[in-house]
């Protein structure tokens, strides 16, 4: 498959465009960790989502829509087009959730468009100069960093409850709840923005854990006898209702519903963290969690509604991928295909429309895969789903499972030892793919991205971001680096955060063979240290503090031009 010659769609192009006198506005709703069996549409006996269900009526819904395995995978691909290999985009933290800045976006292409853009919430692509969102083609931003709050990039106060976020690259304070702030920003922009094409990207960090939410959302749930966990993870999602709600009231009483794409689904399925003594919530007999190719880990909620144009109450059974996001909304929005690369989604405007024909859809064969490490590994935690049938090897089995996922969805008879002949040809497919994907860049495909130091903008090196020495994380105890490029030579000044002293220390900087230290009293938490004469290019910088009986990593490190 060629780099620069994009694959056709499986589906009719049609006619670009909405036939009335603008463009569709889109608005893209993404919820973290909401698993297929989290709405009551979806036969739940515990939660309460009537907007959702509401929304459920009025969409056409994708079955066998196959995302994630984890959020920054599932993001870079919805943004992009492409499977997560191509993009560097690969894993949720340790340097691997940046995007490569050569992508090219959906903000970015429907900006081109003429399309206003905003987001608000979660990003996770990147959270330096030159892979934030704003980076990306949106105009306007309010996120948190990194793969959620109460993690390590976050600045400032992390909590679910009046948090710190960061609004076009600068971090200011905010009240009330994270759903709420998220959603009152994305209403606020489409007010300010109706009069011309828009795109809000709404992505929560609910409900992901920690199960932060006001107890009044909890008690109903409690009462209904609930663990307190679960209790929590339904109010969040009675809570997204809520705002989703709200926006759909909204573009009513705008009088833009009828203009409007809304796509409301989410990254994954639920997440370890949400078991409890070892059982799932429910999850309509869907097998297994997020970082799993099982169906309970990749399938998930993903509604389309567009009045007039996809048809209500329709369940699409084809197979579907967060790749067939970017050349749908193209199609839709009258806006235009980066040529100078592959496309591997498709556009599915016809299986959604009014006098959709899945009949017609040719077969297709989606690839998946994951895991932590620098490097993926050929054949670790991987899945070719066709539309039948679903080959899958985990980490744990040099054996790979083969279901047939239209008759066995929730995936109790592995047949790969009844079907030699299909788990060979579905294994050379994927060779074939893993080669594709992995040559995009040539050699350095998996390189993390730099992040640029000495620019006009706010730069704080995190934990989210530093490749570490061994076990992967961000805890005291570990240490690492950042692959960096400075880009303005001259004097520099790094302000290092890190875990506060309980006895004087000296704080090193290390820029590529250079250290730099500063000593620091007791009861200290953060210090500066300024760097002279400094020559562009690319560096690595590394941080910690040392004690007489300790060494501890450095948490952060700000860094400013002078």
């Amino acid at each position: 498959m060629s780099e620069q010659s994009p694959p056709g769609s499986p589906g009719s192009p049609g006619s670009p465009g909405s036939p009335g006198p603008r463009k569709p506005n889109v608005i893209l709703i993404v919820m973290d960790d909401l698993a297929w069996g989290d709405l009551a549409c979806h036969e739940n006996p515990y939660t309460r989502t009537p907007n959702l269900d509401a929304m459920h009526g009025q969409s056409a819904r994708l079955t066998r829509y196959c995302s994630g395995p984890l959020c920054t995978p599932a993001r870079a691909s919805l943004m992009t087009g492409r499977y997560p290999y191509r993009t560097r985009a690969i894993d949720t933290y340790c340097g691997r959730s940046m995007m490569d800045p050569d992508e090219v976006t959906l903000a970015e292409v429907l900006r081109q468009a003429d399309y206003r853009t905003g987001i608000f919430g979660k990003w996770h692509l990147g959270d330096c100069y030159p892979t934030r969102a704003m980076d990306f083609g949106f105009e306007e931003s309010l996120v948190h960093n990194g793969g959620g709050l109460r993690q390590a990039a976050n600045l400032g106060h992390d909590s679910y409850f009046d948090p710190d976020l960061m609004h076009n690259g600068q971090l200011v304070p905010s009240k009330g709840y994270c759903t709420d702030i998220f959603t009152d920003a994305a209403m606020a922009f489409i007010e300010e923005k109706k009069d011309d094409p828009f795109f809000v990207y709404l992505a929560t960090n609910a409900p992901h854990c920690p199960f932060e939410i006001d107890k009044k959302w909890v008690k109903p749930y409690r009462d209904m006898g609930l663990n307190d966990k679960y209790a929590r993870i339904y109010g969040m999602v009675e809570n997204i209702d809520m705002n989703v709600g709200r926006v759909l009231d909204q573009l009513d009483a705008l009088n833009l519903a009828d203009d409007t794409i809304v796509i409301y689904t989410s990254d994954h399925g639920p997440c370890p963290s949400a078991t409890h003594e070892g059982k799932i919530r429910f999850n309509a007999g869907l097998r297994d969690i997020k970082g799993t190719m099982y169906e309970g880990g990749i399938r998930v909620p993903c509604f389309w509604r567009w009045p007039g144009h996809f048809k209500a109450g329709l369940d699409v059974d084809r197979i579907t991928n967060p790749i067939d996001l970017l050349p749908t909304l193209v199609n839709c929005c009258d806006a235009a295909l980066p040529g100078d690369r592959t496309i591997d989604g498709a556009d599915i405007t016809s299986l959604l429309s009014e006098d959709s024909d899945t009949g017609s859809w040719p077969d297709r064969t989606l690839f998946m895969q994951w895991h932590r490490g620098d490097v993926p590994k050929q054949y670790y935690n991987y899945a070719v789903i066709e539309q039948q049938y679903k080959l899958y090897r985990h980490d744990e089995d040099p054996d790979a499972e083969l279901y047939d996922i239209e008759n066995d969805p929730s995936e109790q008879h592995d047949l790969a030892s009844q079907e030699p002949t299909r788990v060979d040809g579905m294994r050379q497919r994927y060779d074939a793919w893993f080669e594709d994907v992995s040559n995009t860049r040539g050699k350095d495909n998996y390189a993390p991205p730099r992040i640029y130091l000495g620019t006009e903008h706010h730069t704080v090196l995190t934990r989210q971001d530093w490749r570490v020495h061994g076990t992967d994380g961000w805890d005291d105890s570990l240490f690492g680096y950042w692959e960096t490029l400075l880009v303005e030579p001259g004097t520099h000044q790094a302000t290092i955060r890190f875990t506060q002293t309980s006895q004087q220390a000296v704080v090193v900087l290390q820029f590529n063979e250079q250290c730099y230290e500063a000593t620091v009293p007791a009861e200290a938490s953060s210090c500066q240290i300024t760097l002279a004469d400094l020559s562009v290019g690319p560096c690595r910088v590394e941080s910690w503090v040392q004690t007489p009986e300790c060494r501890i990593s450095s948490k952060s490190i700000e860094w400013v031009k002078l």
